[in-house]
């Protein structure tokens, strides 16, 4: 075996590895996403402004697009084929360009974001006398957090004509005149903070896959391309 073709394989075969351990990285984030999404059915009437349902499916659609990467990848180190090996850095550098400019978006652009998200529940709260679906995702909202309200329990008093849902009382026995002082939105925005740290850490292990990734398949492509000289 020349030393180009024992290159190539051992290039292919670690590539192959790291897109495996890249796809079931994707499996894992879907599956996140997945047990996040059916914890919170409860709130699915919500905008998806709402935290919690906003990162079900943003971990539901990168696990997804991952997965699908990382077995283009695995087919591509497999069959040693340039065209594959050529779509698959492609695709992985637009993810990897799109990660990073999401992750730049959010963090300059989170006091905005939060703001826009919570006028778009406020507006939203003005359904729940005519959603059944929406009053019982606030009402389950507001007992499993002990919060009332997006801001604050005032948010009701426009919609409920100065009184609150019986939801925003601990004791749900006649009308509720003074409820629970913090805010729904804070609340499930800092449960999401306190229970994302280690799918963070899962995050980027994934980010330092997809760079070596990206340097093996190009590594490969160069050898397969080296290779086919030779040969001719």
């Amino acid at each position: 075996m020349s030393v180009t073709r024992r290159c190539l394989c051992c290039v292919k075969y670690l590539m192959f590895v790291f897109n495996l351990i890249f796809w079931l990285g994707g499996c894992g984030l879907f599956g996140v996403g997945v047990w996040l999404s059916f914890k919170q059915t409860e709130f699915s009437s919500l905008p998806l402004s709402f935290p919690s349902l906003s990162a079900a499916n943003l971990l539901l659609v990168a696990g997804g697009i991952t997965m699908v990467t990382g077995f283009l990848g695995c087919l591509g180190a497999l069959k040693e084929q340039r065209c594959l090996l050529f779509m698959f850095f492609v695709i992985l550098l637009l993810l990897v360009l799109t990660e990073v400019t999401l992750v730049l978006v959010i963090h300059m652009y989170q006091d905005k974001l939060d703001s826009t998200a919570q006028d778009t529940l406020k507006s939203g709260m003005m359904d729940y006398n005519s959603d059944a679906g929406l009053r019982r995702s606030w009402d389950k909202v507001q007992k499993i957090f002990k919060c009332c309200g997006v801001t604050n329990r005032t948010d009701w008093y426009e919609v409920l004509n100065g009184t609150l849902p019986s939801s925003c009382c601990s004791l749900e026995t006649g009308q509720c005149t003074d409820g629970w002082d913090e805010p729904c939105y804070q609340k499930a925005r800092q449960w999401l903070l306190d229970n994302i740290p280690s799918v963070l850490v899962f995050g980027v292990c994934i980010g330092v896959v997809q760079i070596l990734a990206l340097v093996f398949s190009m590594l490969m492509y160069c050898q397969i391309q080296c290779a086919e000289k030779h040969m001719d």
